[in-house]
């Protein structure tokens, strides 16, 4: 990734967790030639990503004397005397030309048998993202669902006057600055394959869209025209983006191509049509309108035609995002002055209001559904949360010295 300087690390404080916890332990991985306290790093890691999900109880494994780190010298009475259901064990080895060998195994406590074991040939400084993915396999073998562990998040942080669009590890760790600027940046978006990021400067006094590689660096202009540029949001294919433009009345919603070519205009009307998103099968879009007296939420097909109105409860409904599968959409509610993040069944229209408020924002789904990202206020400060999808599980997400807004959870890659 071409990046500059980082700004602090984000830190992750777990706020609730799920009724019903599958308690696991994880042993520190045995070294071979390793540096000292690599070992712990890779289980803490896998230790914290898992705590972090909220529907696992990671287990105190100090006190048990025999650490394993192959199957044959686990004793499964040790760990089910601490009412472990699963084991992780693993070790670490050097290779040649400054390599790693990372090997793990995850352990059914109660059936005594191995449900996974798997090894990575890597480099030192991919010691983290390994245990991430490790965190992913274990995670996905005990709920049945995938992990997104070893996924990245997209945020802008201000600092001294100055704003910076940020990518990091889904834990805060490891942030990177892909583009930094005194004007500020709003609504970044990731492309579906996880390459590059739309995003909003204001850095020639006007609102322009810009798309970034985080593969090469490369800055492209993905519109620039007459008024404002706003709202990018990618279709599912990655060939097109909605984006919302003034250059012509009020804000209207048009899709253009990648490249910038293709403009098409999208909805025509005389109402305030804004913040576009897509349907995961690219048949819709939703979009938030002042059309009915107040803002709401409505869906269109993707190449245009008549909207249908989404939401009915609330008077100021905005910020629309699909849930992966679909069958949900995230909003922004305000409810007696406290703005919320809400989530909207789409088959009954039942809605539950996930997050505290006051000033909550920008909802973002992981890839996998299970939790949403969304930016709050803390200290009168921007800070960014996380919450599941059933409201159980929160999480708050903060930067030393940082206002941190406008987040976007990216997608999975496979790799």
């Amino acid at each position: 990734m071409a990046t500059g300087a980082a700004h602090g690390a984000l830190t992750v404080e777990i706020v609730g967790g799920a009724a019903q916890q599958i308690p696991i332990a994880v042993v520190p991985f045995a070294q071979q030639g390793v540096i000292p306290g690599q070992q712990d790093t890779i289980a803490n890691v896998i230790g914290a990503d898992l705590r972090r999900s909220g529907l696992f109880r990671v287990l105190e494994t100090r006190g048990v004397a025999n650490q394993p780190s192959d199957i044959s010298q686990v004793n499964y009475q040790d760990w089910a005397a601490i009412q472990a259901q699963a084991l992780t064990i693993g070790n670490i080895e050097t290779l040649p030309g400054n390599r790693l060998k990372v090997s793990f195994r995850l352990l059914d406590v109660y059936k005594q048998s191995q449900l996974v074991g798997m090894e990575y040939n890597i480099t030192p400084s991919q010691l983290r993202l390994t245990a991430h993915k490790i965190a992913d396999v274990i995670y996905q073998k005990l709920t049945g669902e995938q992990g997104v562990f070893a996924t990245r998040i997209a945020y802008v942080s201000k600092s001294g006057g100055r704003y910076a669009l940020q990518v990091a590890d889904s834990d805060g760790y490891n942030p990177q600055t892909v583009v930094s600027s005194a004007e500020p940046i709003i609504s970044p978006v990731w492309s579906p394959d996880g390459t590059k990021l739309a995003y909003v400067s204001f850095e020639k006094k006007k609102p322009i869209i810009y798309v970034q590689s985080l593969v090469s660096g490369q800055r492209t202009v993905l519109a620039n025209f007459k008024g404002n540029n706003s709202a990018p949001a990618w279709s599912p294919d990655g060939k097109r983006l909605a984006i919302v433009l003034t250059h012509a009345a009020n804000s209207q919603i048009y899709s253009i191509n990648a490249d910038g070519t293709g403009l098409q205009q999208l909805t025509r009307t005389t109402a305030i049509d804004t913040e576009p998103t897509w349907s995961p099968d690219g048949r819709y879009i939703y979009f938030t309108s002042d059309r009915g007296g107040s803002p709401q939420i409505y869906r269109m097909p993707s190449s245009g035609g008549e909207a249908s109105r989404m939401t009915f409860e609330g008077s100021y409904v905005v910020s629309p995002r699909l849930s992966p599968d679909g069958k949900s959409l995230a909003y922004i509610r305000r409810d007696g002055g406290q703005f919320r993040v809400a989530l909207q069944d789409l088959q009954t229209g039942q809605v539950q209001v996930l997050s505290d408020g006051p000033k909550d924002e920008s909802p973002s789904f992981a890839p996998n559904g299970r939790m949403l990202l969304h930016a709050t206020r803390v200290g009168g400060r921007g800070a960014l949360a996380a919450v599941s999808a059933d409201g159980r599980v929160k999480q708050r997400l903060s930067e030393s010295g940082g206002d941190v807004r406008e987040p976007a959870w990216g997608p999975i890659i496979s790799q």
